[in-house]
């Protein structure tokens, strides 16, 4: 499956609208489940943080998690960062659209070197590892851009079948460079890199897979076969959309011995 082709036409649509644009936020709010985790983890730490945060968003795509930083305190500075120009160039229209740009600022840089020691309260990293072969070097970039008590939230599938591969058709999103990380690993690698305290957590358990698949998997299968099937989504997801949310509601609540995505705290 090519997320690439479907992320740029969605991109196209919302870029110059920023109504629709905030739909469209409002639309991954609901539909990801990483969104749920994440969301529910970051009101957690606002509790914890100063009211003058720093906060990097450590692989922005879109900006909706950049948005969401923004709206946690009107004295945050947020700064977004991606390797897509292009991206970078259309968040920074958007934000200062929404009168955000004097404490919101997207950047392009590679994670892999992007380094701002000491500068940051908190930083996010949501569906991006896994797209990034050395992992290490970028673990180690942002403990070091941490302030001292810094925090580190990672959203990334799991090596149980976080990215859907298999032997025979590989995985479901080809751009992830690895098939998902093992809990015990990702913790070790961050404790490598600087970090001093890491705790993880499995995140789309049975209701979350669940939800998953009703909501993600089978759409963009049957997107990827005839682009006709977008006529028929508004109607299927009056039929699922209700089923998958307490789905979801489920897997944020419940703790899970095992699932295909992790959710991972490291403190600096």
């Amino acid at each position: 499956m090519q997320y690439d082709t479907l992320k740029s036409s969605l991109g196209r649509f919302v870029e110059t609208r920023p109504l629709f644009r905030k739909i469209f936020y409002r639309m991954l709010d609901v539909l990801l489940l990483r969104t749920w985790h994440i969301k529910k983890e970051l009101r957690q730490l606002k509790k914890t943080l100063p009211a003058d945060a720093v906060a990097l968003d450590a692989g922005a795509g879109f900006g909706q998690y950049t948005y969401y930083l923004s709206n946690l305190g009107r004295g945050w500075r947020i700064k977004a960062v991606d390797v897509k120009s292009e991206q970078v160039a259309d968040c920074n229209r958007f934000f200062a659209q929404t009168g955000r740009s004097e404490r919101v600022r997207f950047e392009t840089a590679d994670l892999t070197t992007f380094v701002e020691p000491d500068t940051y309260h908190l930083a996010l990293s949501v569906d991006v590892m896994e797209h990034i072969e050395d992992d290490e070097a970028v673990f180690a970039n942002i403990c070091r851009s941490l302030q001292p008590g810094g925090i580190l939230l990672i959203s990334t599938p799991s090596d149980l079948g976080g990215s859907d591969a298999d032997e025979h058709h590989g995985s479901f999103i080809d751009e992830h460079v690895r098939d998902g990380y093992n809990m015990a690993a990702i913790q070790d690698k961050l404790r490598k890199a600087g970090f001093t305290h890491v705790e993880a957590a499995y995140t789309y358990g049975f209701p979350g897979h669940i939800s998953w698949l009703l909501s993600m998997k089978f759409p963009l299968r049957l997107l990827n076969i005839s682009k006709l099937f977008i006529l028929l989504l508004p109607v299927y997801y009056l039929l699922v959309i209700l089923f998958c949310l307490l789905l979801n509601q489920w897997d944020v609540c419940a703790q899970h011995s095992s699932g295909t995505g992790l959710k991972v705290k490291a403190i600096k």
